[in-house]
């Protein structure tokens, strides 16, 4: 039985289709000329990674600033999975209608009070897995 895994790309297709099966994911950004990284819940809408943030959090200061986001899935008994990294430049949402489409409760916020939106749209979708070979290609957690 063959054992050794391999690390190969994913398409744009496969990274959007197991970045849209996670819930909660990674915002990679720059935090006053440190590197800052933290974990958030999200919704994938359209061609966009959409998180919820507080208006005086670290995120809320992102608007306009080129951001990184990741997702990924570890087995740790196969010891395999995949990681989804998107880059783009993040911005707030104001347009009353896409608040009140992303304000449904159920693309609500892990932790309360959070009403300000923050869009990162797929400017570049990158994703890799590790797997044994002959793994079907097809999406799969």
């Amino acid at each position: 039985m063959n054992t050794h895994r391999e690390l190969r790309p994913l398409t744009t297709r496969e990274s959007i289709v197991l970045l849209s099966s996670a819930q909660v994911g990674r915002v990679v950004f720059t935090d006053e000329a440190l590197p800052a990284i933290r974990p958030v819940n999200f919704v994938v809408d359209g061609s966009s990674v959409v998180i919820r943030t507080g208006r005086e959090g670290s995120l809320s200061k992102l608007n306009g600033n080129v951001v990184a986001f990741e997702v990924d899935h570890i087995d740790s008994s196969t010891r395999s999975g995949w990681s989804v990294i998107v880059h783009g430049r993040a911005e707030r949402v104001r347009d009353i209608e896409q608040l009140v489409t992303l304000a449904d409760p159920a693309k609500s916020s892990w932790v309360p009070l959070r009403d300000y939106f923050l869009r990162i749209p797929f400017d570049m979708v990158t994703g890799r897995r590790l797997a044994l070979p002959n793994v079907n290609s097809e999406i799969s957690n």
